[in-house]
């Protein structure tokens, strides 16, 4: 058999395991990686008895604050999503507590709760109408 007839058959036989090595080293995990590749959750899920069920989000749509009463942890981060084509904010209405500024149409921002327990009034400052009260438990 000639030389250049032996590097075609084995042109793909190589191809082939290469293949399957690179297959079954992605599906294998070690053991400081996991075996998937999905990504990992960025926060634990909370039992129902010790989290409120609304806590850490806020959306805006429809010009209002849904859920308008959050409740959550002193110092949680809390996620906003504004669903409306206008912006909006997440104002503290007393002592600067929080504010998220303009977050535009579309688009998401973040706040961290106050440390202290109690209640925070909250409005967005472009609409008045748009009120809600922050309950850190």
């Amino acid at each position: 058999m000639s030389p250049s007839r032996l590097r075609r058959r084995s042109v793909p036989l190589a191809l082939g395991a290469a293949s399957v090595l690179l297959l079954a080293t992605a599906c294998a995990g070690g053991d400081n990686e996991p075996a998937t590749t999905s990504p990992s959750p960025t926060s634990s899920p909370t039992s129902p008895s010790t989290a409120p069920a609304d806590t850490g989000s806020i959306t805006m749509e429809n010009f209002a604050f849904s859920p308008a009463n959050p409740e959550v942890r002193p110092g949680e981060k809390i996620t906003v999503v504004n669903k409306d084509s206008a912006a909006h904010t997440v104002t503290a209405t007393e002592d600067d507590a929080f504010d998220t500024g303009s977050i535009a149409g579309g688009k998401s921002g973040t706040f961290t709760a106050p440390p202290k327990a109690g209640e925070y009034a909250f409005v967005c400052t472009f609409h008045p109408n748009m009120t809600g009260t922050l309950i850190v438990r």
